[in-house]
Parts: structure tokens; sequence; C-alpha cells
């Protein structure tokens, strides 16, 4: 019995000894990470505010902006980025009005002609031409548009590669496959260089354009990849129920594979939205001054050659904040789809 009692009282303090050396261990590691992470933090202060000459900023505001869009014309383009801005606040703290409510993805659908009516030009606006346009608009016209046209196709994608029919599905399949092995600065180069060459002569499709459309074939495939994922997760006795109500395909594609397998997958096309946003930025090698083209432009002139941290944290700040925004509006918009098929 006391032979016992001391085993378990030795036992005991060993495993005393044992948690407080790993405790220690853990406590002095976790002050040093502090530390670290503390100093690091004060001398990245000291550099924004006492050291980085933001003149390189401040003076190019509009540049990166709007390009080199004409300085007279350039409410239409900040017009239509303080819409987008106004909407997404509204959209996530906007009041309870159902009216609008319902119809908010038509205000949203209406920003894009809105869009190109304001940079185009035409009905009593100046015409202005693409090559003018550039900076955080350009940026943003090019993955809005992307994403409106690579959605219904990467859509269509996946119901043709779950299709019953051998030869659609075979052709859906081999297009994801080719697009995913291709890298995207290849479809870029395509479409900037080798279009036009297969153009008829005197026939010539904007530049702008021709970079929308590549990011649409590339973007699509991989869309099409994560609407296939959400369609495999929908039970197939949902389809049964459907069959045994009298619902043909069309409609059982409308009203019961789609709209869920939108709302599993949105997680994954939000990430798709923001790479694709991040990834404008490799138009800036093949010639079209988006925003980090900007930033190298600025970079190229003789009175602000070095500032390379400045130019580069201050686009680092602006692609987190639009990013951000974006993952914002996404969960924003995942909570109100799982509230909607809950409440129904």
């Amino acid at each position: 019995m006391l032979k016992t009692y001391i085993n378990s009282t030795i036992f005991f303090f060993k495993q005393i000894r044992k948690t407080i050396f790993l405790n220690l261990f853990n406590t002095i590691i976790t002050l040093l990470i502090i530390l670290l992470i503390s100093v690091a933090s004060i001398h990245a202060f000291k550099w924004l505010i006492f050291k980085a000459n933001w003149k390189v900023v401040i003076s190019n505001l509009p540049l990166y902006a709007f390009g080199s869009f004409p300085p007279d014309e350039q409410w239409r383009p900040a017009t239509w980025i303080i819409s987008l801005l106004l909407l997404s606040i509204f959209t996530l703290c906007g009041p309870e009005w159902r009216w609008l409510r319902k119809n908010l993805l038509i205000v949203w659908l209406g920003t894009i002609p809105l869009g190109l009516y304001l940079l185009y030009g035409g009905l009593g606006l100046s015409p202005i031409m693409s090559r003018h346009w550039g900076g955080l608009t350009l940026t943003i016209l090019l993955t809005v548009f992307s994403s409106l046209l690579s959605l219904p196709l990467g859509i269509v994608l996946a119901l043709c590669r779950q299709s019953s029919l051998p030869l659609t599905q075979k052709v859906s399949s081999i297009y994801i496959d080719v697009m995913r092995a291709i890298p995207l600065i290849a479809v870029l180069f395509f479409g900037q260089l080798l279009i036009p060459l297969f153009l008829p002569l005197g026939m010539e499709i904007d530049r702008v354009w021709r970079a929308i459309f590549a990011f649409t074939l590339f973007v699509s495939a991989y869309i099409a990849e994560d609407i296939r994922g959400g369609l495999q997760s929908i039970p197939n006795t949902q389809i049964e129920a459907a069959n045994s109500l009298g619902l043909n395909q069309y409609q059982i594609i409308q009203f019961i594979l789609i709209p869920q397998a939108l709302r599993i997958a949105l997680p994954a096309l939000t990430n798709q939205s923001i790479g694709l946003f991040q990834n404008t930025s490799l138009m800036a090698i093949l010639g079209l001054v988006e925003l980090l083209g900007i930033g190298r432009s600025i970079l190229a002139n003789p009175e602000f050659i070095g500032q390379y941290i400045e130019v580069y944290v201050w686009l680092a700040c602006v692609y987190w904040i639009v990013c951000t925004i974006m993952a914002v509006l996404a969960r924003h918009l995942e909570k109100r789809m799982t509230i909607n098929q809950a409440n129904f």
C-alpha cells in the first residue's frame, strides 16, 4: 500500500515537472514571437510615417484610379466606381426595403451598362477610346465583365460534363482539362497577339475585349469544376422527387440543381473572382495599363525612380481593400442564400 502511494506521488511530481517545463518552453517561444513581431511592427510604423516618401502616391492618385483618361472627363469613371462602392455598402448595411432587396440583382447588373456608357461615351458624352482607360477602372472592368461572361459559360460546361450524351460530355471534358493545363499568361498572349491573325482583313476587336475574352475562356474552366462539385453534392432523391412531381429536365436544372450548386460552390467561386481580380495584373506585361501597369509606368518617371517600396505597398493595400470587399459581399450573399433556403 505504501509502495503504491509512493509510486503515485512520484508519478504526480513527474507530471507537474513535465507540464511546467512544457508551459515554460511554450511561454518563452510565444514571448520571442511577440517580441519579433513588435520590433518589426515598430520599424514598419517608423518607415511608413517618417521615412517613406508618399509623394509618389499622392501626386498620382488620379493616374492610379483612371489611367490616362482625359482629366476633364474623369468624373465618368469616378461616378461608376463610387456607384459600385455605394451599392456594396447598401448591400451590406442597407435598410430592409423588401421591394429593393428583391431587385438588388437587377441593380447590380445595371451597373454594367452604366459603366460601358460612362467609359465609352455616346448619347451626350464624348467618346473615349479604350487606349485611354487604365488604373483601377480598367482592373475592375476586366474583373466584372470576365466574371459576368465566365459564370454562365462555366455553368453550361458543368452541365455538359454531367450530361448523359457521350459526345457532349467528352467535348466539355477536353475543353476543361486543356484550359486547366495551360498557364494563364499563355491564354492572354493568345487573346492579345494571335486572335487578330485569325480575323478577316479589316476586322479588329478592341484589345480590352480580347483580354476579357481570354480571361473568360480560362476562368470558365475552373468555374465549371466548382459548379460540378456543387452538382455532385445534391442528392439524387431530389431529382427523383422532381421527376415524380412532373417537372421536366429544364425545370429541374433551373429550380433545383443550379440554385443549390451555386450556393454550395459560392466560396470556391469567390476565390475565382478574387484570383481573377489579382490576375488582371498580368495585363501589364501585354500592354494594358491597369493598376499594376500604372505603378510600373510611374516608377519609370525620373522623378520617382527608386521608390519601389512606396508604390508596391500602396498597390498591395488597394488590392487588399478590393479583395476584402469582394470576400465580405460573398459571405453576405452566402448567408442570405442559406436563410432563403431554410425559409423555403
